[in-house]
């Protein structure tokens, strides 16, 4: 299969339910960075046929628009769904395929081999539309997340995480403590689809906020969220998107601070230290601000 580019990052992917023309056509005007046009769990059995026809118009749509990235999360490959879903929606050329309830890696190489045939049914770029699992919903899932990092998985853009599916799995009576934090097993799954996404050198993209009315908690959570290295989250309702744009962007000092640590490097192009600002700084601050700065060029300061 041939490599295609890494797409554009994602700040935000807000969820749609496929079947709804009124919550698409919203979807369109709130700046997300990508939708998600959702055929699961968000869309009843007898409407499937439906919500499949609905995300096809939209995808055709889109096309060369240059709006927000356009992706569907299918049903999960246990399911009768999902080769229907995907035989509608890959002739539309979606930026990529959200799978749910992924087992490991073994998962998205089989929904790759599916890309790559029905890629070439529909005249699409070898290897453009890309995948995202949610890693994370079931136990086994969970301890399998280490080898995302240790086999090349074709088209991975990135590895995200849900607490919800994982507690049924897990026969919990919920996610969270009393506090409102989420509880030290999903805190350490979310920990561990971290890890393995950085270790494989894709997105890490965080778990939804559950009470789309809290956006204050959102914002709050999402700057811790992007400190710990996780390049954007999931949204649920249109209000969730701002506050998640703007948590994801650098700020107007990062941007500063990253421009004077590339400058003060270039200036000392055989120098593996520099001094700024009275601070001493060495290769992993050059990469920070390297990274800030392709934020900056793809998003702009928040």
């Amino acid at each position: 299969m041939t490599e295609t580019p890494m797409p554009r990052p994602v700040r935000s992917m807000l969820f749609v339910p496929a079947d709804s023309e009124k919550k698409i056509a919203k979807s369109q005007s709130v700046g997300a960075d990508a939708i998600i046009l959702d055929l699961e769990d968000s869309v009843s059995p007898a409407r499937k046929d439906t919500a499949r026809a609905m995300a096809a118009e939209v995808l055709r749509d889109a096309r060369g628009g240059g709006g927000a990235a356009v992706w569907v999360r299918i049903n999960p490959f246990d399911s009768e769904h999902a080769l229907a879903d995907l035989a509608a929606v890959v002739r539309g050329g979606p930026a990529g395929i959200m799978l749910p309830k992924a087992a490991g890696p073994d998962d998205l190489v089989r929904l790759s081999h599916c890309l790559d045939v029905l890629e070439l049914r529909d005249s699409l770029a070898p290897g453009s539309i890309r995948t995202l699992p949610v890693a994370t919903e079931t136990a086994g899932a969970a301890l399998r997340l280490p080898l995302y990092a240790e086999r090349a998985v074709p088209r991975l853009f990135g590895l995200t995480w849900g607490a919800e599916d994982l507690s049924a799995d897990l026969g919990a009576a919920g996610n969270r403590g009393d506090d409102g934090r989420l509880a030290l097993t999903y805190r350490t799954v979310r920990a561990m689809m971290l890890l393995a996404a950085k270790a494989a050198g894709v997105a890490a993209i965080d778990a939804i906020w559950p009470d789309f009315r809290d956006l204050e908690g959102l914002r709050a959570d999402s700057l811790s969220s992007r400190r710990e290295g996780f390049a954007g989250r999931m949204a649920i309702h249109p209000a969730q998107v701002e506050p998640i744009n703007e948590a994801y962007s650098p700020s107007a000092d990062e941007i500063s601070h990253a421009e004077a640590v590339v400058a003060a490097f270039d200036a000392e192009p055989d120098a593996g230290v520099v001094a700024l600002d009275g601070k001493m700084l060495d290769m992993p601050h050059l990469k920070q601000a390297r990274h800030i700065i392709a934020m900056r060029d793809a998003f702009g300061p928040r």
